[in-house]
């Protein structure tokens, strides 16, 4: 398993907002420790505005650097485009890994899934998942698919890649629950809404759907929004998957053999680093140092 880490990502924000530092320096900490044999690696893709604008408006770049906050819970913080580019350098140097065979997962922050092409929004400032999408199309790769298991909808990723050929976009998520989207399943873009509290025997039955289905779409890349906030104690959602579920996540991923990378979307609860843990090493197939 190589681990995509920046530790600069940690240095903005605050212990008061749900997406904050502690995310990050504590998973890091506890992956170290557990798994001391997994390569760890500095983003290193070059971040264009020409890449960027694969998804973006040049208008959505320029906003990013005016000190105004875009929402509620998204505040303009200094520097924070340059922490939004770095985590899109994550993204596209895991798609990288991916596609030379390696698992890779990045662990950053911000994360980047509701962002659209022209508004920050929900904690995310740019889109990177979809822009490593968009980028690995434009070096290339046949067929890009996507499988997020946030429990928000990725209403940016499904925006942006809305009808581009030779991509899937399918997400499972809470409904009713923020942003309000992903109730219906159009053209390149499948939705599994998940009603609060449903029982886990049911979300994952649609969590499993929502992987067979990318993987009849026989993609040459997976790129996964793999956010751990659908488990039973996170705080911003109401839903019930255990760590073991998350384990089993990344059992399929292994099993579908597909080239693969996933990037850290939400996730809020302390048990964060846990989750993680249980689904990268699933997906690794590797034992945890006692």
């Amino acid at each position: 398993m190589v681990i995509v880490h920046d530790p600069r990502c940690a240095d903005y924000g605050s212990s008061m907002r749900p997406e904050q530092p502690a995310r990050i320096t504590r998973s890091a900490t506890h992956l170290r420790t557990s798994y001391p044999d997994w390569t760890w690696h500095a983003p290193t893709a070059v971040v264009t505005d020409e890449t960027l604008l694969l998804a973006h408006t040049p208008a959505h770049l320029k906003r990013l650097t005016q000190r105004r906050d875009f929402d509620a819970d998204t505040p303009y913080l200094p520097d924070i485009e340059t922490h939004a580019r770095r985590g899109v350098s994550a993204a596209l140097t895991a798609a990288e890994l991916a596609l030379a065979g390696e698992r890779a997962f990045t662990l950053m922050r911000p994360p980047g899934h509701h962002a659209t092409s022209t508004q920050a929004m929900g904690f995310c400032y740019l889109n990177q998942i979809a822009i490593a999408a968009l980028a690995a199309r434009t070096r290339g790769t046949g067929r890009v698919a996507i499988w997020d298991f946030d429990a928000h909808h990725g209403n940016g990723t499904e925006a942006i890649l809305h009808g581009r050929e030779g991509l899937l976009f399918t997400s499972v998520h809470q409904y009713p629950g923020y942003p309000g989207t992903g109730t219906k399943s159009f053209a390149n873009c499948r939705n599994w809404p998940v009603a609060p509290r449903t029982p886990r025997a049911r979300h994952m039955a649609a969590l499993r759907e929502s992987l067979d289905a990318v993987i009849a779409f026989r993609p040459d890349l997976v790129l996964v929004s793999a956010g751990f906030d659908a488990y039973a104690q996170d705080p911003l959602t109401a839903m019930t998957l255990e760590l073991d579920d998350f384990a089993t996540l990344g059992a399929w991923l292994r099993a579908s053999g597909l080239p693969a990378a996933a990037i850290l979307e939400g996730g809020y609860s302390d048990d964060l680093p846990l989750l993680i843990a249980a689904f990268l090493a699933a997906w690794e197939k590797a034992p945890q140092v006692a």
